[in-house]
């Protein structure tokens, strides 16, 4: 199965850690980037018959944030059942309750090592391939490298 991800990302740094890490996976992946909210939102709305199996969601960005898109993205219908990775630097516990609220399927802190954020990513995936995906329990939220 090859796995259509989606990166949405304004460290362009953090976007070509992210594809590198994804070149070593022994998974077919196609992967797609976006620099900010609002290019996110363009790219889903005008690929809508090429939908991601998975979208990772960086919270902070400009133009429109993570939150911002996750919240939109889960009231529009032939979106709403892309899985949602937050794939943030931050872990602060309130801003994670809110973001499994409102939807989100996993969340990642970035980790500082190569072998940790491959390790999680390629856990994401796998998680997030499933036919029937739905939202893990709350203690399951936090992926762990």
């Amino acid at each position: 199965m090859k796995h259509n991800i989606l990166l949405a990302d304004d460290d362009e740094d953090d976007r070509l850690l992210f594809q590198e890490v994804l070149e070593e996976l022994s998974i077919e992946v196609s992967l797609s980037t976006v620099n900010d909210g609002v290019q996110l939102m363009q790219f889903l709305s005008s690929t809508s018959n090429n939908l991601p199996n998975a979208l990772f969601l960086d919270l902070n960005m400009p133009r429109k944030s993570g939150i911002e898109c996750l919240s939109e993205i889960k009231m529009i219908d032939g979106l709403k059942h892309i899985p949602i990775v937050i794939y943030s630097t931050s872990l602060n516990m309130e801003v994670v309750d809110l973001l499994y609220e409102k939807g989100a399927n996993y969340y990642i802190r970035k980790p500082g090592e190569f072998s940790s954020l491959k390790n999680v990513i390629s856990k994401a995936i796998s998680l997030t391939s499933s036919d029937n995906f739905q939202q893990p329990k709350r203690v399951e939220f936090i992926l762990q490298p």
